[in-house]
């Protein structure tokens, strides 16, 4: 068992000159087409040449980090292409067409797709307008990798946010803590996530991250050599006993760290697993003879033991969880789990949608978790799944769209859902008096589909006569029809009476 070593973002993806990018695209694998993703690079630098940062370092060096973002997690050529090119269409004079013959539909389309996400305005600070602007960005877009471009290209935005005044840092490092860490999170990859997850918090509440370093930098050396001697002392152990498993380290993240005083209200000293240790096992059998022999070393903290193996969490995370106190009175937590427990760990976010999006069948819950494991999954083979990568569709929300208020706000709406029912779920009296709506700008009737992504206007009169009976058959949303029935029902009553009315007075003159 070997594990990948991975450096802190910063290091890695902050400032990278075109020298750097090459001489880690030749380490990379074999399958990819590197003499494109060359002419790419070549393309870029020409396209953005004289443009610079407000860092003063040449533009050039935006589209490159982006790009290394995307090969450290070994995605495909296309959308490595498309991150050396995602600002070429907006920044440049370059339009889709000279695009699309230099480089083809795939890559034109994908930069295309990261160019409308970047025209959003996320206005809205509310959570549940984070948790809609969410959903429409899986749902807009045909592709998957459209979102994981632009979430590679809002690190490396949050990498360099240094050199933006301070209200700015904080505007976006907020709208990337409210809309793209779950995004990313949603997606699996944890990487990516936790990098962001550090990276708001230091822009956000700066005093609370900087003292955060500083108490854990004090300790880093002695917890460091705590957890190497650890980690011996339970290879020697597990080795005595034939048992074959991998032993790594669990640092925490200081948003993590953050996150846990926050809940426990309590110190740094009190937060157990800041040392944590994982034991990964080959079988499930291997996992309790790792505990019992844990067990029998160290003495465990009562109450701090958990069996999520013979009773799995909701969302199918599996693993044991066991605290132990060492001879030197130091507290360390470890995770014993198989190397297939520890893939499901890394994905488990199902019950995230189990909650969110109650009311579907089992079967198409069960279908949707198998889509998004695939998604999780993919690149890690992406080299013998090109057609499957060119197939892939974000359907989670297929029964959804998502369409924009003229101020930025976002509304869920039923697919297939009208300007009627869009003017139904800002208020009643809209939906009562309105008489036409325009759709990005254009006049369109009121029989139109909203797609995702759609801003709505709807035009209003005083003058207007009601909702119509037609309007029953062409609305999809509950709301909407709920009230035009209500609203016929109190005319067709007033109408009745108007018509009682008369008859009576006939046969009174009679």
């Amino acid at each position: 068992m070997k594990e990948a070593q991975h450096l802190p973002a910063k290091e890695r993806f902050k400032v990278v000159y075109p020298e750097k990018f090459l001489a880690e695209l030749d380490k990379a694998g074999k399958n990819l087409d590197k003499p494109f993703i060359r002419r790419a690079l070549e393309y870029a630098t020409k396209s953005h040449e004289g443009q610079m940062r407000q860092s003063g370092e040449p533009y050039i060096i935006h589209p490159i980090g982006v790009a290394l973002i995307l090969l450290d997690l070994q995605m495909d050529t296309h959308s490595i292409c498309a991150g050396l090119l995602h600002d070429v269409l907006e920044d440049t004079p370059v339009t889709e067409d000279e695009m699309t013959n230099e480089f083809g539909e795939t890559v034109t389309q994908l930069v295309g797709g990261v160019t409308k996400i970047g025209k959003i305005k996320f206005s809205s600070k509310a959570e549940e307008q984070a948790e809609n602007l969410r959903k429409m960005l899986l749902a807009m877009t045909d592709d998957v990798r459209v979102i994981l471009i632009k979430l590679a290209d809002r690190l490396h935005n949050m990498l360099t946010l240094g050199a933006v005044p301070p209200q700015k840092q904080r505007r976006k490092a907020q709208e990337t803590l409210d809309v793209f860490v779950p995004l990313a999170h949603r997606l699996g990859i944890y990487r990516i996530k936790t990098e962001m997850e550090d990276l708001c918090l230091r822009y956000i509440e700066p005093n609370v991250y900087f003292d955060l370093v500083r108490r854990v930098a004090q300790k880093r050396r002695s917890r460091q050599r705590f957890v190497d001697d650890l980690t011996t002392e339970i290879n020697g152990l597990l080795n005595e006993h034939s048992i074959e498993a991998l032993i790594k380290g669990r640092p925490k993240t200081f948003y993590s760290i953050y996150k846990k005083t926050l809940k426990r209200t309590s110190d740094l000293a009190d937060i157990y697993d800041l040392i944590g240790l994982r034991v990964i096992t080959l079988t499930v059998a291997d996992c309790y003879s790792v505990l019992g022999l844990l067990h029998e070393r160290w003495k465990p903290l009562q109450n701090r033991f958990k069996d999520y193996i013979a009773v799995p969490k909701a969302n199918q995370y599996r693993s044991l969880h066991t605290t132990l106190i060492h001879p030197s009175g130091q507290v360390f937590e470890v995770q014993i789990r198989t190397e297939e427990m520890d893939r499901i760990a890394e994905e488990g976010i199902a019950a995230h949608w189990s909650y969110k999006e109650g009311g579907k069948s089992a079967a198409d819950f069960h279908h949707k978790l198998s889509w998004l494991k695939q998604i999780i999954e993919w690149h890690k083979d992406v080299a013998d799944s090109a057609e499957f990568i060119e197939g892939l569709k974000v359907d989670l929300f297929e029964n959804q769209v998502y369409v924009f208020t003229p101020e930025g706000k976002v509304l869920e709406l039923p697919a297939g859902a009208t300007p009627i029912d869009f003017a139904y779920s800002i208020h009643t009296e809209v939906g009562h008096h309105c008489v036409g709506a325009q759709v990005n700008g254009k006049m369109v009737p009121l029989t139109y589909q909203l797609q995702n992504g759609h801003i709505v206007n709807i035009l209003t009169s005083k003058t207007s006569k009601g909702p119509s009976r037609d309007w029953l058959d062409v609305v999809k949303s509950t709301r909407a029809k709920q009230k035009i029935k209500a609203w016929l029902k109190r005319e067709n009553r007033e109408v009745d009476l108007a018509r009682g009315r008369d008859i009576v007075n006939e046969e009174l003159q009679k």
